[in-house]
C-alpha cells in the first residue's frame, strides 16, 4: 500500500474547520464508519448505466485499500463489498492481483488498482470523507459464466464493456457508458 497516504486525513481523523456545517452524506459515513469500520455508498442505475458501489472507511479503520465494484444490482454489490470489508477487517487486506474464490455467486473475483484519475467521478464520496488525499481503490472485477474476467480473451463484447477498466488511464478507456458516464 506504499502507493496512498500514509496517514488518514478523513473527517474524522483530521478537524478541517467545518464540521459544524458537515451534510448528511457525511455524518451518515462518520457514523456507519464509526460502528462498523467502513460504510457501503451506493450509485443507482442511470440511463444506459448500471450502478455500481464503493467503501469508504477501510483505509481510515484497516489501512486497506478502498473498493468499488460496478455493473450489478447495486444490493447485491453492496453485500459482496460488506463481505470483503469483513475479510479486510479481519486481516486479509486485498491487493492488486488477487483473486478471491467464492466472492461473487460462488465464483472469485479480480482486484485491479484503479487508477487516480478516475477517483472523482467513480468515487465522489472518497473526495467528501478523505478530502485532500484519497487511499488507493481497488475495482473488484466479476467474471462471467464460464470464469473469465472481462480482459481475458475468449469474453465477447458486451460483457466486456459490463465493467469499467478503471485499472486503464482514461485515454486509454475503451468507449462505453461508463466512459462516458465517468469521464
Amino acid at each position: 500500500m506504499s502507493d496512498g497516504p500514509s496517514e488518514c486525513q478523513c473527517i474524522i481523523c483530521h478537524d478541517y474547520g467545518d464540521r459544524d456545517r458537515l451534510d448528511n452524506f457525511e455524518l451518515r459515513t462518520i457514523v456507519h464508519v464509526t460502528q462498523y469500520g467502513w460504510s457501503v455508498v451506493l450509485e443507482q442505475p442511470d440511463g444506459p448505466t448500471p450502478g455500481w458501489a464503493y467503501t469508504l472507511g477501510l483505509w481510515h479503520s484497516h489501512r486497506s485499500p478502498e473498493l468499488g465494484m460496478f455493473g450489478g444490482d447495486v444490493y447485491e454489490i453492496e453485500e459482496i463489498l460488506n463481505a470483503l470489508g469483513g475479510q479486510a477487517a479481519g486481516g486479509e487486506p486485498h491487493a492488486d492481483g488477487d483473486r478471491r474464490p467464492e466472492v461473487i455467486r460462488g465464483r472469485e473475483a479480480a482486484f485491479r488498482t484503479v487508477q487516480a484519475p478516475w477517483h472523482r467521478t467513480a468515487f465522489p464520496g472518497a473526495h467528501a470523507f478523505y478530502r485532500t488525499n484519497p487511499p488507493p481503490f481497488l475495482q473488484v472485477a466479476w467474471p462471467n459464466e464460464d470464469g473469465l474476467f472481462p480482459w481475458q480473451p475468449g469474453t465477447g463484447l458486451p460483457f466486456r464493456r459490463s465493467q469499467p477498466w478503471l485499472w486503464l488511464h482514461p485515454r486509454q478507456h475503451p468507449d462505453s457508458v461508463w466512459s462516458r458516464r465517468l469521464a
